[in-house]
């Protein structure tokens, strides 16, 4: 989702949760907007969840792959995402100098003036969506077998959006799953995943509402972009609406790729064909949110069933 202007109105009310996570102890702010530290008891619910997404991948044998929040450069460039959100990337930068350089920096340091100019590009960038890095692993082992693939997937993304409202940070956890195989297993596991997401919002006492959706893509030909997504409905997202009820949350997608990364990566199936692929992810701070706003920030006063759905 792309970024929201709020009204004054709307401001107000965003500034007095995060004012209240930030007393509760469940969020720490710094000096950036949408860049926190978590509190015990934040991270505590935070892995609880994860956990409950993540006992579906137990039930149906998920293959568990795990990366850190930044990854190839190179690779970002293959997958498109610079082409289409570029808005969003994030670059790592480091110093490329010699003494002289150092010697300016430090001068820099000393007078409050910029430091940057000796900073370059390195071949690392921050890592947008859990997914991005599995693509190329999978297509290094070759073919697809039949049954196609499964993982489970759980990692720090970053997106270059500051904003003051506590659900839109720029670096946040999603737990994901993506399906490599023919185009009925890719369909099959988007629409399993709608329907177990609905029990599982149901479960946490979460009004969410399955609705078409598309990415916010960059740029004069975003538009066209945005419209095939949507026309060929590629994209669903899991919209819950208590953190702002006239601005409902993105706390979950169901995105089928068909063969766009089959393609990019050259993934094929045994029978020869482009692989297509599916993921479905959840954003876990969000939803850790639209529980302390739709609950309280008292756990233990919950409804049972959500805290049994939680804590088994």
């Amino acid at each position: 989702m792309g970024v929201e202007h709020a009204s004054a109105n709307d401001s107000a009310n965003v500034q007095t949760f995060l004012e209240q996570l930030f007393e509760q102890g469940l969020l720490i702010p710094s000096d950036v907007d949408g860049l926190y530290g978590r509190g015990a008891k934040f991270e505590r619910l935070v892995d609880a969840i994860s956990d409950l997404i993540g006992a579906w991948g137990i039930e149906h044998g998920a293959e568990v792959m795990r990366f850190p929040p930044a990854m190839s450069r190179t690779l970002l460039e293959q997958s498109g995402y610079l082409q289409n959100f570029p808005q969003l990337a994030g670059t790592v930068f480091s110093f490329c100098g010699e003494d002289i350089d150092h010697r300016r920096l430090l001068k820099c340091l000393d007078n409050g003036t910029d430091w940057t100019e000796d900073q370059k590009p390195t071949r690392i960038m921050m890592t947008p969506v859990a997914c991005y890095p599995v693509y190329s692993v999978m297509a290094k082992r070759g073919k697809v077998p039949e049954r196609g693939y499964l993982i489970d997937i759980l990692s720090y993304v970053f997106r270059q959006e500051p904003s003051i409202q506590p659900e839109r940070m720029q670096l946040f956890r999603q737990r994901e799953f993506v399906r490599m195989g023919t185009p009925e297993q890719a369909q099959a596991f988007r629409e399993e995943w709608i329907l177990h997401a609905r029990w599982m919002f149901e479960a946490l006492q979460l009004p969410m509402t399955i609705a078409l959706a598309n990415d916010p893509f960059f740029g004069r030909g975003g538009t066209i972009a945005a419209d095939s997504q949507r026309a060929l409905q590629l994209k669903f997202e899991a919209l819950v609406s208590v953190i702002n009820p006239d601005r409902p949350t993105a706390c979950g997608s169901f995105n089928y790729h068909v063969d766009k990364f089959g393609k990019i990566w050259t993934i094929r199936t045994e029978s020869g064909d482009v692989a297509h692929t599916a993921c479905c992810g959840f954003g876990l701070e969000r939803i850790a949110l639209s529980l302390f706003k739709h609950h309280g920030f008292d756990i233990d006063a919950w409804p049972t069933e959500v805290r049994t759905t939680l804590w088994p």
